[in-house]
C-alpha cells in the first residue's frame, strides 16, 4: 500500500518544488539601452531602458523591483526603480504575463559627475513573493559615458567688448526762425534782432572762423505759409517769404565775407507741421482733428472740414497757426576732432584733455595689450562713471585666461550700470565656467546687443543640450566651444573646419579634433591630434585613457 503512493506524492512534491522555486538570473541578451553608450546632457546622464523577461519567467505570484545603478570605482547613483508584478498580483507595476513574457521600457537620469566616464551601468533585481524577497544577480547593460558636452571650453569664448562712440566728423545744426505775420512776407525787424537769430549768426561766424575744427556745409531757408485762406494765397506768401529770408540771408553773409551755399525752398500749406503741433497739443479735440488728416487729403477739404470743428477753430487760429508762418534758417556744419595721431599724442602727454570717447577710442589704435590695459586704466580714474572701460579690462582678463580677474572687472562694470548688456553677457560666461547655468542665463536674458552675446548663448545652450541651437548661436565663430557645439550636433566636417581655423590654438583644440576624428573612424586625426593635446597638457592623457570617444583606439593611449 505504501509503494504505491510513493510516486504519486513525489510527482506532487517535484511540481510543488517547481511553483515555488526563485527566479533565476536573467542574461544581458533581454536588454538594451538608447544610446548604446551613455552620453552626459545638460549635466544628466539620461538612458532609456528595453528590456525583456523571456517566456514562463515572471511568477504569477511575484514582484519584480528593478532599479538602474551606475556604477564607477569608489561611488555608485541609483537610477528610479520600476515595478512589474505577476498575473495575480493587485497593484500598480506592468502586468507581466508567466506564459507569453513581456517587454518593458523604463527611463533613468542620473547627475553627471567626472568619474562616470569610466562607469558601467547595471540593473538590479529584487524579487517578492508574499511575504520573502530575495535578489538576482545584477545584469550589466552599458559601458562608460561619453562626456564630450562636459569639456571646458567656455574660456576659448571671445568676451564682449564695449565700443566707443567716437566720431571725429560730428554733424550738427544751428536754427532759427523768422515769423512773419498773418498774410504777410516782410520781414520785420523784431524777428531779425531777435536773440535766436543773434545766436545763429554767432554761430555761423565762429564755425566759418576756425577752419581747424568746423567745416561749414551750407545754410538751408525753408519758408511756410499755414494751411488756412487757399492753396493759391498760401504759394504766393511761402515763396515771398522763402525769396525775401534768401535775400536777407545773402545779404548778411556778404557782410560777414562768409562764402557757403544757400538752398531755398518753400512749402505752401504746411500740414505736416500743423498735425505735428496739433498732436503735440493739450487740445479737447484734437484727436478730432488729427483723424480728420488722415482721412482727408484734399487741402481745401481738410480746411473746409477743420473749420466746422466750431469749438476748436478759434483755438487753432490763435495758437497753432500762428507758429507755422515763418522761414527757417538752418545752418548745417561739422565739428570735426581730433586726428588719430593728435589722440594718441595727447594721451601720452595730457590725457586729461580727452573725452571718454576719445580715450575708449584711443585703445583701438594698437594693438599692445599693455597699453590697451594702460589706457583703459586711465579712463576709469578720468571717468570713473562709464562702465565701458572696466568690462574692456575685464574682457582682457578673459582672454588672458584670468577668469577671476576678469569677473572682478566685469561686476565694476555691472556696479556702473545693471542694465550694460557687455557686462551682462560677459558674467554670464564667467558663470557657465562655474557650471552654475541658472545664474548664467539671467546674466544672458539682459545681454542682448552685446557684440559676443551670440557666443555666450551658443555656451548656455551646451550646457542645456540643445546643440542645434548651439551651432545657429555660435554662428561662424572660431572658437573651441563652436566646434563642440557642431561635434555635438554631429558635424563633423564643420566641426574640422571650425578647429581648423582657431586662431589660438591650444590643448583643447586638438583634443576636440581627436574626437572628430574618432567619430569619423580617422585613426591618423586621431593619433596625431591626442599627440598634439597630450604634449600641451599631460592632464589629457589621463583624460582620454577614460573618455568612451577613443574606445576603439586604446593602443594609441598605451
Amino acid at each position: 500500500m505504501i509503494k504505491k503512493l510513493y510516486l504519486p506524492l513525489m510527482a506532487l512534491f517535484v511540481l510543488a518544488l517547481s511553483s515555488c522555486g526563485k527566479m533565476g538570473e536573467l542574461s544581458s541578451d533581454y536588454f538594451t539601452t538608447n544610446p548604446e553608450v551613455l552620453e552626459a546632457v545638460a549635466g544628466k546622464v539620461p538612458v532609456t531602458i528595453n528590456g525583456k523577461f523571456p517566456e514562463k519567467y515572471m511568477k504569477k505570484n511575484a514582484t519584480v523591483e528593478v532599479t538602474p545603478v551606475l556604477k564607477w570605482n569608489g561611488g555608485e547613483a541609483k537610477g528610479q526603480p520600476a515595478i512589474f508584478q505577476g498575473e495575480k498580483v493587485e497593484g500598480n507595476g506592468q502586468t507581466i504575463s508567466y506564459k507569453m513574457g513581456g517587454n518593458y521600457t523604463m527611463k533613468a537620469s542620473f547627475d553627471y559627475v567626472p568619474e562616470m566616464a569610466k562607469s558601467e551601468l547595471f540593473l538590479n533585481f529584487k524579487i517578492t513573493r508574499g511575504s520573502k524577497s530575495y535578489t538576482i544577480p545584477a545584469v550589466k547593460i552599458a559601458d562608460g559615458v561619453i562626456a564630450t558636452s562636459e569639456l571646458p571650453t567656455v574660456a576659448s569664448s571671445n568676451a564682449s567688448y564695449a565700443n566707443d562712440a567716437f566720431q571725429r566728423i560730428i554733424k550738427q545744426a544751428q536754427e532759427a526762425n523768422i515769423m512773419f505775420l498773418i498774410q504777410q512776407a516782410n520781414l520785420r525787424n523784431s524777428q531779425l534782432t531777435s536773440a535766436e537769430m543773434k545766436e545763429f549768426h554767432k554761430k555761423v561766424a565762429e564755425v566759418n572762423a576756425d577752419k581747424k575744427n568746423y567745416k561749414l556745409n551750407n545754410i538751408e531757408v525753408s519758408a511756410y505759409a499755414s494751411p488756412d485762406g487757399g492753396v493759391k494765397l498760401n504759394t504766393g506768401l511761402a515763396e515771398n517769404r522763402e525769396e525775401n529770408a534768401e535775400k536777407y540771408l545773402n545779404r548778411q553773409l556778404k557782410k560777414a565775407k562768409i562764402e557757403t551755399n544757400v538752398d531755398a525752398k518753400y512749402t505752401a500749406q504746411d500740414w505736416e507741421g500743423f498735425q505735428e503741433l496739433v498732436a503735440k497739443s493739450n487740445l479737447q479735440d484734437k484727436d478730432l482733428i488729427l483723424r480728420v488728416l488722415s482721412m482727408y487729403q484734399d487741402p481745401e477739404q481738410r480746411e473746409n472740414e477743420i473749420k466746422n470743428i466750431s469749438s476748436v477753430y478759434k483755438t487753432l487760429a490763435d495758437e497753432i497757426l500762428p507758429q507755422l508762418r515763418r522761414a527757417r534758417l538752418t545752418a548745417n556744419y561739422d565739428i570735426i576732432g581730433r586726428s588719430d595721431e593728435e589722440i594718441v599724442e595727447a594721451f601720452d602727454t595730457d590725457p586729461k584733455v580727452l573725452s571718454v570717447e576719445e580715450l575708449l577710442y584711443a585703445a583701438t589704435l594698437t594693438n599692445d595689450k599693455a597699453r590697451k590695459q594702460a589706457i583703459f586704466t586711465k579712463t576709469t580714474q578720468l571717468y570713473p562713471n562709464d562702465y565701458r572701460a572696466y568690462n574692456n579690462l575685464g574682457e582682457l582678463a578673459f582672454a588672458a585666461g584670468d577668469a577671476a580677474k576678469a569677473e572682478s572687472y566685469f561686476k565694476q562694470a555691472l556696479a556702473k550700470n545693471g542694465n550694460a548688456a557687455e557686462a551682462n553677457a560677459n558674467l554670464g560666461l564667467c558663470e557657465l565656467l562655474k557650471n552654475n547655468v541658472s545664474a548664467a542665463e539671467t546674466y544672458l536674458s539682459k545681454a542682448t546687443g552685446a557684440d559676443a552675446a551670440n557666443e555666450a548663448m551658443g555656451n548656455l545652450y551646451i550646457k542645456q543640450g540643445q546643440y542645434q541651437r548651439a551651432v545657429t548661436a555660435f554662428g561662424d565663430a572660431k572658437t573651441n566651444s563652436a566646434a563642440q557645439a557642431q561635434i555635438l550636433a554631429k558635424d563633423y566636417n564643420k566641426a574640422k573646419a571650425t578647429l581648423q581655423a582657431v586662431e589660438n590654438k591650444d590643448a583643447m583644440t586638438d583634443y576636440l579634433m581627436a574626437i572628430v576624428g574618432a567619430r569619423t573612424n580617422n585613426e591618423s586625426l586621431v593619433n596625431s591630434s591626442l599627440k598634439s593635446a597630450i604634449a600641451k597638457d599631460a592632464s589629457l592623457a589621463k583624460t582620454a585613457a577614460n573618455d568612451r570617444e577613443f574606445a576603439k583606439y586604446a593602443n594609441l593611449l598605451k
